[in-house]
C-alpha cells in the first residue's frame, strides 16, 4: 500500500515534470545557472586547498609573502568567486523567470476555462473559491520551481564533492557518505511531518478568501442590516484557524531545523577529528583536511534545499488539485460554426424549453429545482414582447436561455430559424443584447463602461445615453464621459447605473434586445421615456422585455404571461385581462391596493361623519331634557 508521503513526492515529482515541459529554455538555464554554481563551490573548496597547500604553507614556513604570492591568491579566487556569480545570477534570474512564467499561464489557463464554463457551473462554486484557484492555489503550485534549479545544482554539487573527497582519502569520504544519507533522511522526515500540516493551510488560505470575498460582496446587506459583528466572527474563525495551522507549520519546522542544521557540523567535526589523525600519520596534508573540511561547510546548506524542495512539494501538490480540478471541469459550452443573419431584424422561438437549476445538499447528492417546464413561444422580427409573471416564474431564466448564457436541459432556442448551440462562439453576442436585473460597472469611466473597448466614437456614446435618458445627468458628471464611476459604480445611483448599462447595449444596434428589468430602479416617467425613445431608435429592434410595470407592458405588441415555470396564455394586454385570471390579478395588483385604500379611507371618512351627527342630535337631546327640567 502506497504510504501518503510516496503519494505526495510522485504527484510532486508529476508537477515539476508538467512546469517543466511549461518552461523548457528558462528552465534549462537555470539548471545550468545551478550546475555552474554546484561545479564552482566544490571547485572552491579544491582552490582553497591548493591555495592553502601551495602558497599560504610555504609564506608560513618561509615567515614571509611575496608580492606574486598575493596576486597569485587573489587572482585565482577572484576568479572562482567570478563564475560562481555568474552561475548564481543565471540560477536565479532564468528560475525566477520560469516561475512567474508559469504562474501567468496558468492563471490565464483558469480564467479562460472559467469564461468558457456556462452559468451553470459557476452557480455551484463560490467566487470566493474560484479567485483563489487563480491566484493562492496557481501561487502554491509553482512556488516549488524557486527552490528546484538550486536542488539540481545541489546533487551536482554533491557528485562533485563526494568524488574530490575519494580522491583525497577514503576514510574522510567515508564520513562524508555517512552524513549526507543522514541529512536525506532528516529532510524526508521533515517533509513526511510537514505534508499534512501545509496541506490544511493552504486550505484555510482558500476558506479565508472565500469568507472575505462574500463579506466584501455583501457589504451593503451586512450593514445595513447590522451584522457587522458577525461577519467579523465568521471572518475571525477562519483566520485564527489559518493562524493556528501556520503556527503548527512553524512548530515543526523549528523542531527539525536544529537536527537538520547540526548533521554538517557533527560532519565537519568529525572530518576534522579523523583528518587530523590522518595528518598526523603522514596519510593527509593540512591543505587536503581544509579542503575537506570546507566542502562540508558549504555544502551544509545548499544541502537544505533539497529539504525545500520537499516542503514545498505537498503545497504543490494541493494547488495543483485545486487548480486541474477547474481545468478539467466538464459542462463546457459546445458551439457548431453557423453565423446568424446579419443586417435585419431577428425572429425569436422557443421550442419546448424546459430548464432545472442544480443544488447539491450537504451530502453530495444534486437536487434539481425546475425553474422552466414545457416553454413554448414565437416572437415576429421587430415585434416587442413583454414577458409577465409573479416573482419566482421563470422570467429571467428564459432571458438568459435566449441570449444562451446557458442550455436548456430539454427544448431549443432559435433565432431566425437557428438553433442557438450551432451558432460559432460569440455569435450570439454579435446580434443580440442582453440588460440584466442586475447591473454590473467596472472600476472605469462612463464612457469605457458603454463601449466596453468596442471601437465606438463619442458620438455614438452620447446618443445611446440620450435613448437611455442618461444623456442629461452624465453631462452634469465632473468630467462627463472621462468621470470613473468607482468599482462596481459606487458614486452612481441605482437608475444611474441602469441607464448606463441600457447604453451599453443600444451602442451596439443589436438585432435582438433583451430587458431582463432592466428599468426597475428609475421612476416610471423615466421608464416610459426609456421605452418610448428605445421603442422609435430600435425599430428595427426585435425586444423582449421582462417587464412588472403597466406602462411597459402598454408598450408591448404581445403579452407572455408565465407562471410557475410555464407559459399559461400570450396575447395582447386587453386579451390577457380579459381571459387570464392569473394574469388580470397581477397587473391590477397595485391599482387594486389603491382602490382597496381609497375605499377604507372614504369608510372611515363615513362612519366619522356619522359619529359627529350622532354626537351632535345627542348633545341636542340633553340640553333639551335640561331644559325641561329646569
Amino acid at each position: 500500500m502506497t504510504s501518503p508521503a510516496t503519494s505526495t513526492l510522485r504527484e510532486g515529482l508529476s508537477v515539476i515534470a508538467r512546469g517543466i515541459k511549461g518552461q523548457p529554455r528558462w528552465f534549462s538555464l537555470a539548471v545550468l545557472g545551478s550546475v555552474i554554481y554546484g561545479v564552482m563551490t566544490g571547485m572552491t573548496a579544491w582552490t582553497i586547498g591548493w591555495v592553502v597547500e601551495h602558497e599560504i604553507s610555504p609564506a608560513i614556513a618561509a615567515g614571509t609573502v611575496t608580492p606574486q604570492q598575493l596576486w597569485t591568491i587573489g587572482g585565482v579566487m577572484a576568479i572562482v568567486v567570478l563564475v560562481t556569480v555568474i552561475g548564481v545570477i543565471g540560477r536565479r534570474l532564468a528560475g525566477g523567470v520560469a516561475m512567474f512564467n508559469l504562474g501567468a499561464m496558468y492563471r490565464q489557463k483558469v480564467t479562460r476555462q472559467y469564461l468558457r464554463l456556462p452559468l451553470s457551473w459557476h452557480h455551484r462554486h463560490p467566487s470566493g473559491q474560484l479567485l483563489s484557484n487563480a491566484n493562492a492555489d496557481v501561487e502554491a503550485t509553482w512556488n516549488v520551481f524557486a527552490p528546484l534549479p538550486m536542488a539540481l545544482g545541489v546533487v551536482v554539487m554533491l557528485a562533485f564533492g563526494i568524488v574530490q573527497m575519494m580522491f583525497i582519502d577514503p576514510w574522510l569520504a567515508v564520513v562524508g557518505l555517512t552524513v549526507f544519507p543522514m541529512l536525506f533522511l532528516a529532510n524526508v522526515a521533515f517533509q513526511r511531518a510537514m505534508s499534512p500540516k501545509v496541506t490544511l493551510a493552504q486550505q484555510l488560505r482558500a476558506d479565508v478568501s472565500e469568507v472575505a470575498h462574500e463579506s466584501f460582496e455583501a457589504a451593503l446587506i451586512v450593514k445595513s442590516l447590522g451584522r457587522e459583528d458577525h461577519e467579523a466572527e465568521r471572518f475571525r474563525e477562519v483566520t485564527h484557524a489559518l493562524r493556528d495551522a501556520n503556527i503548527e507549520v512553524g512548530r515543526t519546522r523549528g523542531r527539525f531545523d536544529p537536527a537538520i542544521e547540526a548533521i554538517p557540523t557533527i560532519g565537519t567535526l568529525a572530518v576534522l577529528f579523523v583528518g587530523t589523525l590522518r595528518v598526523s600519520s603522514g596519510y593527509l596534508t593540512a591543505g587536503q583536511v581544509v579542503q575537506v573540511a570546507y566542502l562540508f561547510s558549504i555544502l551544509a546548506f545548499p544541502v537544505r534545499a533539497l529539504g525545500w524542495v520537499l516542503a514545498e512539494l505537498p503545497r504543490a501538490v494541493v494547488g495543483w488539485k485545486r487548480v486541474s480540478a477547474v481545468l478539467e471541469a466538464e459542462g463546457s459550452m459546445t458551439y457548431g460554426d453557423r453565423s446568424l443573419p446579419h443586417g435585419r431584424s431577428s425572429r425569436l422561438q422557443a421550442e419546448q424549453l424546459a430548464y432545472a437549476y442544480e443544488i447539491e445538499s450537504e451530502s453530495g447528492e444534486i437536487d434539481h429545482n425546475p425553474a422552466l417546464v414545457d416553454v413554448t413561444l414565437d416572437v415576429a422580427p421587430g415585434a416587442t414582447v413583454a414577458v409577465v409573471g409573479p416573482t419566482g416564474s421563470g422570467k429571467s431564466t428564459l432571458a438568459n436561455l435566449m441570449m444562451r448564457l446557458v442550455d436548456p436541459d430539454t427544448g431549443a432556442v432559435l433565432v431566425d430559424g437557428i438553433d442557438l448551440r450551432e451558432v460559432r462562439r460569440g455569435g450570439v453576442s454579435e446580434v443580440a443584447a442582453l440588460v440584466a436585473q442586475q447591473t454590473f460597472m467596472f472600476d472605469d469611466s462612463v464612457r469605457g463602461n458603454v463601449t466596453l473597448g468596442a471601437p465606438h466614437d463619442d458620438e455614438a456614446v452620447w446618443r445611446a445615453l440620450n435613448v437611455a435618458q442618461g444623456a442629461g445627468f452624465v453631462d452634469r458628471l465632473p468630467e462627463a464621459l472621462d468621470t470613473h464611476v468607482g468599482e462596481r459604480g459606487a458614486s452612481l445611483s441605482g437608475g444611474q447605473r441602469q441607464r448606463i448599462a441600457l447604453a451599453r447595449a443600444i451602442i451596439r444596434e443589436p438585432q435582438l434586445l433583451i430587458l431582463d428589468d432592466a428599468t426597475s430602479a428609475v421612476d416610471p416617467s423615466v421608464e416610459q421615456a426609456i421605452l418610448s425613445r428605445l421603442r422609435e431608435a430600435s425599430s428595427g429592434t426585435t425586444v423582449v422585455v421582462v417587464a412588472y410595470r403597466m406602462a411597459t407592458i402598454l408598450l408591448a405588441d404581445e403579452v407572455v404571461y408565465l407562471e410557475g415555470g410555464r407559459v399559461l396564455d400570450h396575447g395582447t394586454h386587453a386579451e390577457l385581462l380579459e381571459r387570464c385570471a392569473g394574469y388580470e390579478r397581477l397587473v391590477t395588483a397595485y391599482a387594486r391596493e389603491a382602490a382597496e385604500r381609497a375605499a377604507l379611507a372614504s369608510e372611515d371618512d363615513d362612519i366619522g361623519a356619522d359619529f359627529d351627527d350622532d354626537y351632535t342630535e345627542g348633545e341636542t337631546r340633553r340640553d333639551r331634557v335640561e331644559e325641561v327640567s329646569r
